[in-house]
């Protein structure tokens, strides 16, 4: 499967709220590093991550763009409700190993009325 037909993947299972399914489309020892988060090592935290971001908000990824560049691939994203961001996602043998994404993570929490940390 290409790198970029596994990122759509991505974000049809992201938008249906489904933690497993996306655990599923990553490496053993996938790293996803939100930078306004610490990373998050391995395919059990990286499911554990999801169940509590989807458990917190309801979260909408509407693709604006994707690019693909060998194993690499980025992602443009908006929410409903004007919320941008992007995302980098590193591909191989069929797994998402390494995924780094950009967002202003203060505006997300004040649109889901969530505490400021």
């Amino acid at each position: 499967m290409s790198p970029r037909k596994i990122v759509e993947n991505w974000v049809e299972r992201f938008n249906a709220g489904d933690a497993d399914g996306l655990a599923d489309l990553y490496h053993a020892d996938a790293v996803n590093h939100q930078v306004t988060q610490a990373p998050v090592e391995g395919r059990d935290a990286i499911r554990a991550m999801f169940e509590r971001e989807f458990a917190a908000a309801a979260m909408t990824c509407i693709v604006e763009a994707v690019h693909e560049a060998g194993d690499v691939v980025a992602l443009e994203w908006r929410d409903p409700a004007g919320l941008r961001g992007c995302g980098f996602f590193t591909v191989r043998d069929d797994r998402i190993v390494f995924q780094r994404g950009y967002w202003d993570k203060l505006s997300f929490l004040k649109l889901h009325g969530l505490p400021i940390e």
